[in-house]
Protein backbone atom coordinates (compact mmCIF):
# COMPACT_ATOMS: atom_id res chain seq x y z
CA UNK A 1 0.00 0.00 0.00
CA UNK A 2 1.23 3.42 -0.74
CA UNK A 3 1.14 6.19 1.49
CA UNK A 4 0.34 9.53 0.81
CA UNK A 5 3.26 12.01 1.07
CA UNK A 6 2.45 14.94 3.66
CA UNK A 7 4.71 17.42 1.49
CA UNK A 8 2.15 17.86 -1.18
CA UNK A 9 5.23 16.42 -3.82
CA UNK A 10 3.95 13.84 -5.81
CA UNK A 11 6.96 11.88 -6.89
CA UNK A 12 4.92 10.23 -10.11
CA UNK A 13 3.92 13.39 -11.26
CA UNK A 14 7.56 14.97 -10.88
CA UNK A 15 8.92 12.19 -12.84
CA UNK A 16 6.49 13.14 -15.66
CA UNK A 17 7.69 16.67 -15.06
CA UNK A 18 11.47 15.52 -15.87
CA UNK A 19 10.43 13.34 -19.02
CA UNK A 20 8.80 16.10 -20.13
CA UNK A 21 10.99 18.93 -19.23
CA UNK A 22 14.13 16.77 -21.04
CA UNK A 23 12.06 16.72 -24.42
CA UNK A 24 11.23 20.34 -24.10
CA UNK A 25 15.52 20.79 -23.67
CA UNK A 26 16.00 18.98 -25.72
CA UNK A 27 13.96 20.78 -28.80
CA UNK A 28 15.33 24.07 -27.52
CA UNK A 29 18.95 23.12 -28.04
CA UNK A 30 17.70 21.42 -31.44
CA UNK A 31 15.67 24.48 -32.86
CA UNK A 32 16.85 27.64 -30.75
CA UNK A 33 13.39 28.54 -30.13
CA UNK A 34 13.08 30.99 -27.68
CA UNK A 35 12.01 29.13 -24.57
CA UNK A 36 8.82 30.47 -23.99
CA UNK A 37 7.54 29.24 -26.56
CA UNK A 38 8.81 25.66 -26.27
CA UNK A 39 7.42 25.73 -23.00
CA UNK A 40 3.85 26.58 -23.92
CA UNK A 41 4.26 24.32 -26.93
CA UNK A 42 4.67 21.19 -24.14
CA UNK A 43 1.90 22.82 -21.50
CA UNK A 44 -0.65 22.21 -24.19
CA UNK A 45 0.49 18.22 -24.15
CA UNK A 46 -2.66 16.27 -22.98
CA UNK A 47 -0.41 14.07 -20.12
CA UNK A 48 0.75 17.46 -18.89
CA UNK A 49 -2.44 17.66 -16.76
CA UNK A 50 -0.73 14.47 -14.79
CA UNK A 51 2.44 16.31 -15.08
CA UNK A 52 3.83 18.80 -11.97
CA UNK A 53 3.21 21.74 -14.30
CA UNK A 54 4.96 24.12 -12.09
CA UNK A 55 8.03 21.57 -11.49
CA UNK A 56 8.70 21.24 -15.08
CA UNK A 57 8.16 24.67 -15.72
CA UNK A 58 11.07 25.58 -13.17
CA UNK A 59 13.43 23.08 -14.84
CA UNK A 60 13.24 24.20 -18.27
CA UNK A 61 13.46 27.81 -17.12
CA UNK A 62 16.25 27.51 -14.99
CA UNK A 63 18.49 25.19 -17.57
CA UNK A 64 17.64 28.08 -20.08
CA UNK A 65 18.67 30.81 -17.99
CA UNK A 66 21.44 28.91 -16.15
CA UNK A 67 23.15 26.82 -19.14
CA UNK A 68 26.30 28.91 -19.50
CA UNK A 69 26.51 28.39 -15.78
CA UNK A 70 25.79 24.10 -15.96
CA UNK A 71 27.70 24.19 -18.82
CA UNK A 72 30.96 25.21 -17.42
CA UNK A 73 30.60 23.16 -14.33
CA UNK A 74 29.42 20.28 -16.16
CA UNK A 75 32.83 20.11 -18.14
CA UNK A 76 34.86 19.57 -15.31
CA UNK A 77 33.00 15.97 -14.88
CA UNK A 78 33.14 15.21 -18.41
CA UNK A 79 35.56 13.12 -20.20
CA UNK A 80 34.91 14.80 -23.86
CA UNK A 81 33.01 17.90 -24.89
CA UNK A 82 30.14 19.21 -24.41
CA UNK A 83 29.44 19.41 -27.88
CA UNK A 84 30.22 15.59 -28.22
CA UNK A 85 27.83 14.11 -25.61
CA UNK A 86 24.93 13.00 -27.01
CA UNK A 87 21.92 15.69 -27.18
CA UNK A 88 19.64 13.55 -25.11
CA UNK A 89 22.33 12.86 -22.67
CA UNK A 90 23.37 16.28 -22.54
CA UNK A 91 19.66 17.52 -21.80
CA UNK A 92 19.37 15.20 -19.09
CA UNK A 93 22.39 16.57 -17.14
CA UNK A 94 21.43 19.62 -17.78
CA UNK A 95 17.85 18.90 -16.01
CA UNK A 96 20.42 17.46 -13.15
CA UNK A 97 22.49 19.85 -13.09
CA UNK A 98 20.36 22.35 -12.32
CA UNK A 99 18.65 20.03 -9.85
CA UNK A 100 21.72 19.88 -8.11
CA UNK A 101 22.83 22.96 -7.90
CA UNK A 102 19.45 25.01 -7.66
CA UNK A 103 17.17 22.89 -6.11
CA UNK A 104 18.43 21.83 -2.60
CA UNK A 105 15.37 20.76 -1.82
CA UNK A 106 15.43 17.27 -3.93
CA UNK A 107 17.97 14.70 -2.19
CA UNK A 108 21.14 14.05 -4.59
CA UNK A 109 20.03 10.57 -4.99
CA UNK A 110 16.27 11.53 -6.38
CA UNK A 111 17.87 13.86 -8.60
CA UNK A 112 20.67 11.36 -10.08
CA UNK A 113 18.17 8.47 -10.22
CA UNK A 114 15.79 10.50 -12.02
CA UNK A 115 18.55 11.16 -14.27
CA UNK A 116 19.43 7.64 -15.17
CA UNK A 117 15.97 6.52 -15.52
CA UNK A 118 15.48 9.04 -17.91
CA UNK A 119 18.26 8.39 -20.15
CA UNK A 120 17.34 4.91 -19.84
CA UNK A 121 14.23 5.56 -21.73
CA UNK A 122 15.00 8.36 -23.64
CA UNK A 123 19.19 7.99 -24.27
CA UNK A 124 21.37 5.88 -26.08
CA UNK A 125 21.60 2.35 -25.17
CA UNK A 126 24.36 2.72 -22.38
CA UNK A 127 24.05 6.77 -21.92
CA UNK A 128 22.91 5.91 -18.91
CA UNK A 129 26.21 4.63 -17.56
CA UNK A 130 27.96 8.13 -18.43
CA UNK A 131 25.29 10.30 -17.17
CA UNK A 132 25.21 8.56 -13.74
CA UNK A 133 29.13 8.50 -13.81
CA UNK A 134 29.32 12.21 -14.55
CA UNK A 135 26.79 12.51 -11.93
CA UNK A 136 27.98 11.04 -9.30
CA UNK A 137 31.60 13.28 -9.46
CA UNK A 138 29.30 15.71 -9.25
CA UNK A 139 27.32 15.48 -6.63
CA UNK A 140 30.25 14.87 -4.60
CA UNK A 141 31.73 18.49 -5.06
CA UNK A 142 27.89 20.31 -5.23
CA UNK A 143 26.18 18.16 -2.55
CA UNK A 144 29.41 16.77 -0.37
CA UNK A 145 27.51 18.06 2.92
CA UNK A 146 24.36 16.04 2.47
CA UNK A 147 26.52 12.97 0.61
CA UNK A 148 28.26 13.01 4.19
CA UNK A 149 25.17 12.90 6.40
CA UNK A 150 23.76 10.18 4.13
CA UNK A 151 26.90 7.93 5.12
Amino acid sequence: MKHARTDGIDPAARSRSRRRALQAVYAWQMSNSPIDKVIEQFQHEQDMEIADLQYFEDLVRGVADHHDELDLELVKYLDRTLEQVDPIERAVLLIAAYELRHRPDVPYRVVINEAIETSKRFGADQGHTYVNGVLDKAAADWRATEMQQKR
